[in-house]
């Protein structure tokens, strides 16, 4: 609930006043976002923000180095958005939190996701992602009754060889780095609490996102921006790894459609059927970089 500065009670309602706004208590949803100052986090967060006028939209995140708070200065003054620093590993934070707002339903972005980090440090990513997750799980058992959708990625199911058809929703999994399996692990916990709980849950397995706002570590904007500096570029192999792509605002319109009408105890993947060749991004960033006048 926001900071009270004045209560009114009278015989027909009660309204409370917040410091930058009037807030109705009988909005239809009171939903929680993690992850929000992330790149795809923050997409989505502006997306509900600007849509649901009539949700109230919380968005948490720990600014960690992959953070902007700068992602949603569009959004910061609407009446419908509130902003948490907390980091989800802190049961006690998370349990505090849950306690005073209530959300009815939670949306989980919040994750270490890059995979060289994940091999210099394997343990961050566990306490992140699988306790951090689990501290989600627990507090939403004690104070929600609505929905925990659960973001997760494709690269739980392992790699594709050349010619494999493509992964589905009852794929094995079969992670191959530390980051993929923190995140095999946090899937399973969720369906755990829906199977053990009843906790009403739904996950989503994404391809790789890009668009803008993405961290520089990742691979196109590492790409165009050491295109742009002249400097070499980190391709793996002979650059015949083949990726799929999903543009970040298709991915929280798809995020949007499972969370409201996904049937409870399901997985969904989202891709966005646009699968390249390392080598042949590489080379179609560089060719348009050069039409553009960016780069000779």
């Amino acid at each position: 609930m926001p900071k009270v500065v004045k209560k009114l009670i009278s015989k027909d309602f009660k309204l409370y006043l917040d410091c930058k706004t009037i807030l109705i208590m009988s909005c239809d949803k009171k939903i929680l976002i993690t992850g929000e100052s992330g790149f795809i986090g923050s997409h989505l967060i502006n997306f509900f923000v600007s849509k649901y006028s009539n949700y109230e939209i919380h968005g948490l995140d720990s600014l960690t180095y992959a953070s902007n708070r700068d992602y949603n200065k569009t959004i910061e003054n609407c009446e419908n958005y509130f902003f948490h620093k907390i980091d989800i590993c802190n049961r006690e934070d998370i349990i505090s939190l849950f306690k005073q707002h209530r959300f009815t339903d939670v949306i989980h972005l919040a994750a270490e996701s890059h995979v060289d980090n994940s091999i210099d440090n394997p343990l961050l990513f566990a306490q992140t992602n699988i306790i951090g997750t689990l501290n989600l799980l627990h507090a939403f058992k004690e104070f929600s009754k609505g929905r925990f959708h659960h973001i997760s990625t494709d690269e739980v199911y392992g790699d594709l060889d050349v010619g494999d058809l493509a992964f589905h929703e009852e794929s094995p999994y079969k992670p191959s780095s530390p980051y993929s399996a923190s995140k095999a692990s946090s899937d399973h916990f969720v369906r755990a609490y829906n199977d053990t709980y009843d906790l009403p849950t739904l996950i989503s397995n994404c391809s790789n996102n890009y668009g803008s706002f993405q961290h520089p570590e990742k691979l196109i904007p590492l790409f165009i921006n050491n295109i742009i500096n002249n400097k070499p570029l980190p391709i793996y192999g002979n650059g015949q790894n083949v990726r799929d792509w999903l543009y970040v605002e298709d991915h929280a319109r798809a995020i949007d459609t499972i969370f409201h009408n996904g049937k409870i105890g399901e997985t969904y993947n989202v891709g966005g059927f646009n699968e390249w060749k390392n080598i042949d991004l590489v080379n179609l960033l560089i060719t348009k970089m050069i039409f553009k006048g960016i780069y000779i």
